[in-house]
């Protein structure tokens, strides 16, 4: 069964997501960036200081369960009244092909839904041009491309993506 918890800025769901993201986010990657980015993004965006410091700035992370063990999380920023940019959504490998992802998707949608004003919302997100089996995903999942982009993250790195939308009623 299926289960999600808002994450809290705690040392502990600070320590998960960062134990989930380095299982998820290395695997994700392995083979469209080289090792070196990934550390390099890995510190960027999930060393403890910098979730904290995500948490107290419009992004809400969730942590996801499947049988009551820990699969994935995802996190939502809110960029606007009606904007929202999923940041991360990330699921463990040995958890993928079974409709989780989809669920995760669902929760985060349903998310902007009661966190939009009475207008129509917008969720956006960027996904790395040769994900091909996320840029599948979330195509399903209803998202069209509205840009695309190499965007400058430092360190000589880029993170070369789509950013995807989709419309929330």
């Amino acid at each position: 069964m299926f289960s999600v918890k808002k994450a809290e800025n705690s040392k502990s769901d600070i320590e998960t997501i960062n134990r989930l993201a380095w299982l998820a986010f290395p695997a994700t990657y392995r083979g469209l960036l080289t090792p070196d980015q990934i550390v390099f993004m890995m510190n960027w965006m999930y060393s403890p200081a910098n979730i904290s410091g995500q948490m107290q700035n419009n992004h809400t992370y969730f942590i996801c369960y499947w049988d009551s063990k820990e699969c994935g999380y995802f996190s939502v920023e809110k960029q606007g009244e009606d904007l929202f940019h999923l940041q991360k959504i990330y699921l463990l490998p040995e958890f993928q092909g079974k409709g989780i992802g989809k669920l995760m998707f669902e929760k985060a949608v349903d998310f902007v839904k009661q966190s939009k004003s009475e207008r129509a919302g917008k969720i956006e997100l960027n996904v790395n041009r040769y994900n091909s089996k996320a840029l599948k995903f979330y195509t399903k999942m209803g998202m069209k491309k509205i840009f695309e982009g190499d965007f400058d993250i430092g360190n000589g790195y880029l993170m070369t993506d789509y950013i995807m939308s989709l419309d929330v009623n």
